[in-house]
């Protein structure tokens, strides 16, 4: 796909997920945009940084996780999508709140790399001291099965 290509659908993938109305919001082609064999890399030197591996790793250890922690209304907001051959960065910010009541509106750069369509590859870089101060460190029986 061109760069073009894969940033329209970055584009849409983001709107539909981050939907203002929680009826209508939609992560059903962003779950089928990502790869059986992608990774998500949390990048930094904290409890959540590691590689996520596989799609199911990906849905259920990571994200799985963090909605586990935020209630439902939460989402993140992406403005700014930059493409370049098989990448596309996503600049995003949190519009997030905990089920205790903490704020957790980060913001992220997101660097995915796809492949005929598919997102291979995803690099997320956001404030580690927010992370970890709204969500807490990230959990040791997590941390193991992500490896």
């Amino acid at each position: 796909m061109s760069a073009e290509a894969n940033k329209k659908l970055m584009q849409a993938i983001f709107a539909a997920a981050g939907n203002p109305d929680p009826a209508v919001r939609d992560r059903s082609l962003f779950i089928a945009s990502l790869a059986d064999d992608a990774k998500w890399v949390v990048t930094g030197q904290y409890s959540w940084s590691r590689t996520f591996t596989g799609k199911e790793s990906i849905l259920n250890d990571l994200h799985g996780h963090v909605r586990s922690l935020l209630v439902e209304r939460s989402r993140t907001i992406a403005h700014r999508f930059i493409a370049d051959g098989d990448h596309v960065v996503v600049e995003a910010k949190g519009n997030n709140l905990t089920k205790t009541g903490a704020r957790y509106d980060n913001d992220y750069c997101l660097v995915f790399r796809l492949e005929n369509g598919m997102i291979k590859e995803v690099r997320e870089y956001c404030d580690s001291v927010l992370t970890e101060k709204a969500l807490g460190p990230f959990p040791e029986a997590q941390r193991r099965a992500a490896g």
